[in-house]
């Protein structure tokens, strides 16, 4: 999430203005906000990966690995998915902004976790976190489950994760709300009626969930990606919904927007499996 600040001299202030006088000139409108959390289109592309060199196709594989992780964490920790749900919206920020060649997006990944963890209000400690993950680490190279070592290499992990997290935090300029779609899916069904076919909410939210290891939640309001993923489970499940005039435009979104966001969700399901 990145605050927008605007600083500087007032040439012709406001009569009725509070500024700050520094020398001759009028300082005002210190302007901090969270509401603009979507990263301009230029930032998007080319990439701070890409500039390093990184493939697309292997940076997007680093980014689906990633909230993968993050999401098999979270459910081993117990944590509640709003959780796991921030942690992969920040992992996906840090990496508009840092590089996959500068860093481990394993640590990241951690330090996101961990992170998102204290933002929603179910804290875990870093030492369940760092065990959690080298778990799935041995999960991965099919190796037998053996505890975590509390040695040299742990501490360095951990000494890692927290650098890491206080990277994440400032690359993000300490604003690290997410807002999640899983309420608005339920109040827009609410308003088209639909609120009492589960089948057709459960499979929104299963999109939604879904969608978190795409880009879909750094480039659109949460508003649009609920429309989205109603539009998707509706299709699939074959129910109607209103269409003059289309439903998801009394909500603010548009058609060019909900074939974007569904056209990147259903990639998901026809790539490769990355490995690792």
């Amino acid at each position: 999430m990145e605050a927008s600040m605007a600083t500087g001299p007032a040439a012709n202030p406001p009569a009725n203005s509070e500024g700050i006088l520094i020398g001759d000139k009028v300082y005002s409108e210190v302007f901090l906000t969270i509401d603009n959390s979507l990263i301009p289109e230029e930032k998007l592309s080319p990439t701070p990966s890409m500039q390093d060199g990184l493939d697309l196709y292997v940076e997007t594989d680093l980014r689906i690995l990633g909230c993968e992780l993050i999401q098999a964490a979270g459910i081993l920790l117990r944590l509640p998915q709003v959780a796991m749900a921030t942690g992969q919206v920040l992992f996906h920020r840090f990496f508009y902004s840092k590089s996959f060649v500068k860093h481990s997006f394993e640590i990241v990944a951690m330090a996101c976790m961990n992170l998102a963890s204290k933002i929603e209000e179910a804290p875990r400690r870093i030492r369940d976190v760092i065990n959690v993950f080298h778990h799935l680490r041995q999960l991965r190279g099919k190796r037998s489950p053996s505890p975590l070592i509390l040695d040299q290499n742990y501490i360095n992990t951990k000494n890692q994760v927290i650098k890491a997290e206080r990277r994440v935090l400032k690359e993000l300029g300490f604003c690290v709300h997410v807002k999640h779609p899983h309420k608005i899916i339920v109040m827009y069904l609410q308003v088209l009626e639909c609120e009492k076919n589960q089948t057709l909410v459960q499979t929104a939210w299963n999109y939604m969930n879904d969608s978190l290891r795409t880009n879909v939640f750094v480039r659109f309001e949460a508003e649009t990606i609920a429309c989205a993923c109603i539009y998707l489970a509706a299709r699939v499940l074959q129910i109607s919904l209103p269409s003059r005039p289309m439903w998801y435009q009394l909500f603010g979104a548009t058609e060019e927007e909900i074939k974007d966001i569904c056209t990147t969700t259903l990639k998901l399901y026809t790539r490769k499996k990355a490995k690792l």
